[in-house]
C-alpha cells in the first residue's frame, strides 16, 4: 500500500504540475477592475500581493478564473527593435503553441520570491527563458489583464520593459525562434500574436 501511494504522488508531481503563485480574483480586483494594458503603483500590487498570496497546483487552477496566476512579462528592446518570439508547437502552455510573443515570462514558485519584489521575479524569468548576458535597464509598463479567453482568465501580468545595450539575445528550450525586429516588421506577425502581446504591441505603438 506504501508504495502505490508514493508512485502516485510522483505521477502527480510532473514539471508541468508545480505549486505557483496565485491570488483570488476578488483580491486583485477589489480597488479596480483592469482590462487590458494600464500604468499602475507596482508597490501597491507588490503589498496585494505579499498580503494574500497563495500557492496551488498549477494543474488546479489552470481552468479556475476565480486564481490569477501571477506572470512577470518582460518585452526586451534594443535601440528601435523589439525580441518576438515564436513558442514551440509543444509549448508547456498548449494553448499558446506556434503563436508569437513579444513577452517573456512564466509562473513563480515560492523559492522565487523569498526577499524580492515584482523586479527581481521579472529578472529571474528573463534569464531562465533567453541567453542574454550584456547589461540592461529595466522599468515597469503596467498591468496587463485579459478576460476575453481562457488562458488570460486565470492569468495577470506585471508587464516590464528591458532595454539592453546589445543584441545579442538568443532563445531557450520554450520557444523555436526569436528575432529582433521593429515594431512595424512586428506588425507583420500580429494576427498570430498570443492575446497579451497583441496588447503589448498596441501599448508600444502608442507610446513608443
Amino acid at each position: 500500500m506504501k508504495k502505490q501511494v508514493q508512485k502516485k504522488e510522483t505521477a502527480f508531481k510532473t514539471k508541468e504540475d508545480e505549486q505557483i503563485l496565485v491570488v483570488h480574483r476578488k483580491k486583485l480586483f477589489e480597488k479596480k477592475y483592469i482590462q487590458g494594458i494600464e500604468k499602475v503603483d507596482f508597490d501597491f500590487y507588490q503589498n496585494l500581493i505579499q498580503k494574500n498570496q497563495e500557492f496551488l497546483w498549477r494543474s488546479k487552477i489552470e481552468t479556475d478564473p476565480q486564481y490569477k496566476q501571477i506572470i512577470p512579462y518582460i518585452v526586451f528592446n534594443y535601440q528601435d527593435k523589439f525580441f518576438l518570439m515564436q513558442r514551440k508547437s509543444g509549448s508547456s502552455e498548449g494553448r499558446l503553441k506556434d503563436k508569437y510573443s513579444l513577452g517573456i515570462g512564466g509562473h513563480i514558485r515560492k523559492c522565487d520570491i523569498v526577499g524580492k519584489k515584482l523586479f527581481d521575479w521579472a529578472k529571474r524569468e528573463f534569464y531562465e527563458e533567453v541567453d542574454y548576458s550584456s547589461s540592461f535597464q529595466i522599468q515597469p509598463l503596467g498591468l496587463l489583464n485579459d478576460d476575453s479567453d481562457s488562458v488570460g482568465k486565470v492569468h495577470i501580468g506585471f508587464v516590464f520593459l528591458l532595454k539592453g545595450d546589445s543584441d545579442k539575445i538568443k532563445i531557450k528550450d520554450e520557444h523555436q525562434s526569436g528575432q529582433l525586429l521593429t515594431l512595424n516588421e512586428c506588425e507583420k506577425f500580429y494576427s498570430k500574436m498570443e492575446n497579451w502581446s497583441k496588447f503589448v504591441f498596441d501599448f508600444l505603438k502608442a507610446n513608443f
